[in-house]
């Protein structure tokens, strides 16, 4: 009888060169992240390697510390190749002196963590094909390592962080989430003081769920008010009831740790991902917009009820059928009733304008939302006196 032959099994270069991350990765500390990157770009006959990460403001890539790494400058995101790397989530190649100049972008679950480059003498698709299965476990192993230190928060951070600010950034999920069927990004300004402001996604099986909110007043107060909300809007989102039900589990839970004069407005949806059918629920929040062709088709006003925390009846529930690419905006009240440098208040009007001149660029609902938050602080004369947050889901078909 003759045996069947086996496969061949013997470690191509790829492979041990991949390999050296993953069998390192488990207990890797994660201020060696930086010597594992150089001594696998080495193997691959490369220098001067960077990990470069977005600051907290989404201005900058700031280079990550290490032995190995390549310090210098950070790099403006508007305007650079590492930028255009960045938002696009595309890799990037510049012709240099001494070679080729790549810049991969590192991304994780459709989040952009940042970007990795590297100077090869010159590049094929070999390398091409190496270099993205190298950036991505290295975007795996930033995000896993992200929680067991202060470095990442450290390198990030542009500027003097207000506890409240820090409270809510340990609070949200990443930034951006891109699925086949579902993207999603959110933004929140001011980055570094923002307090009552937040938001929260989850894909559950073919369902999105999203809520935004705006917790009342500023400071600690509005940011513990925000993690109360958010903390009940997970725990019965986890109990898989109807979005009518967990606004009142929401409401019961602002209410009984805060008292009658306390509220929080707040915009629930789900997000059928199969179907592209939208349900939402309003409490006391600015009505979403809805994005169609790239322009703005029309606001989605429906019936609301009263913020989480004043006892509202129980909410109605509306209901949308989406078209493939449509995008839902969702914003807190910080975003239009800011005033422009010249005194007059910003409005929805101006928001529908910003909104219709960034789609026309058909860049995707990361950098979309990014610009747009970023085009909103510039017409208020680069100031911020409330939180002003953005939210943006695509349904992809």
């Amino acid at each position: 009888m003759t045996s069947e032959r086996r496969a061949d099994r013997s470690e191509s270069f790829g492979e041990a060169l991949l390999g050296a991350v993953l069998d390192r990765a488990h207990e890797l500390p994660p201020h060696l992240i930086g010597p594992l990157v150089a001594d696998v770009v080495e193997k691959l006959g490369g220098r001067r390697p960077q990990v470069l990460l977005q600051d907290y403001g989404q201005l900058l890539l700031v280079p990550l510390p290490g032995e190995g790494l390549t310090d210098g400058q950070p790099h403006m995101i508007d305007g650079s190749e590492a930028g255009r790397c960045f938002l696009d989530a595309v890799p990037v190649e510049l012709p240099e002196e001494d070679g080729v100049r790549v810049h991969m972008p590192l991304l994780d679950g459709g989040d952009q963590v940042g970007i990795m480059a590297v100077t090869l003498d010159s590049v094929d698709d070999d390398d091409r094909r190496l270099l993205h299965r190298i950036s991505g476990l290295v975007a795996d192993l930033l995000v896993t390592k992200h929680g067991y230190s202060d470095l990442f928060f450290r390198v990030r951070r542009g500027e003097a962080m207000s506890a409240a600010a820090e409270i809510q950034w340990s609070l949200l999920p990443p930034l951006a989430m891109i699925m086949p069927r579902v993207a999603v990004a959110g933004i929140l300004e001011p980055a570094y003081d923002v307090a009552g402001d937040s938001f929260d996604y989850a894909l559950n099986g073919d369902v999105l769920h999203v809520v935004m909110i705006d917790a009342m007043g500023h400071g600690l107060d509005a940011a513990t008010m925000a993690t109360v909300a958010i903390g009940a809007y997970r725990h019965a989102r986890r109990l898989g009831i109807r979005l009518s039900e967990i606004y009142d589990f929401m409401d019961r839970a602002v209410a009984e740790q805060f008292g009658p004069e306390h509220f929080v407005t707040a915009q629930m949806l789900q997000l059928d991902t199969t179907m592209g059918r939208v349900q939402w629920v309003n409490a006391g929040h600015p009505p979403p917009i809805l994005v169609r062709d790239h322009r703005v088709a029309k606001r989605l006003v429906a019936p609301t009820t009263l913020p989480v925390g004043l006892g509202g009846s129980q909410p109605r529930i509306s209901e949308l059928g989406l078209e493939r690419g449509d995008r839902v905006l969702c914003f807190t009240d910080g975003v239009v009733e800011e005033h422009k440098s010249g005194g007059e208040e910003f409005g929805e009007d101006q928001l529908i304008d910003c909104v219709n001149h960034l789609e026309r660029t058909g860049r995707g609902v990361r950098a979309v939302t990014r610009s747009l938050s970023h085009t909103l602080k510039r017409a208020r004369g680069g100031h911020t006196t409330d939180d002003a947050t953005l939210l943006m889901v695509e349904w992809r078909g």
